[in-house]
């Protein structure tokens, strides 16, 4: 006997279509139309892969991705801690140079 929250399955119910993904090299080309705009106007590409791409632009990243279905998505973040700290270091490292170069000049006698 079945329990009573038991439904009886439709004889007439077709179950959904397989939904078939794209392939890389179509992700690849929707990925090249989606970025083209952006390199016009001045964003660097940091990386790119044939589903997702990342772009950066002063203080700002722009992610760009294609799920399997096709579908473009983009999201507009700011920078993550790691390039914060790596601008602070190489801040740093320009800085500490040009006070060796100065120093150096200054222990030679040319300034």
């Amino acid at each position: 006997m079945l329990p009573e929250d038991h439904v009886n399955p439709d004889p007439n119910h077709q179950p959904p279509p397989e939904i078939e993904p794209i392939r890389p090299e179509q992700a690849e080309a929707l990925i090249a139309a989606a970025i083209k705009p952006y390199l016009a106007e001045g964003w660097h590409v940091l990386e790119r892969s044939a589903y997702a791409a990342r772009l950066t632009r002063g203080t700002r990243n722009l992610d760009i991705r294609v799920d399997l279905l096709g579908q473009i998505e983009i999201e507009e973040l700011g920078l993550t801690p790691l390039q914060d700290s790596g601008r602070l270091i190489a801040w740093v490292l320009l800085l500490a140079s040009i006070l060796v170069a100065l120093a150096l000049a200054s222990g030679l006698g040319l300034l």
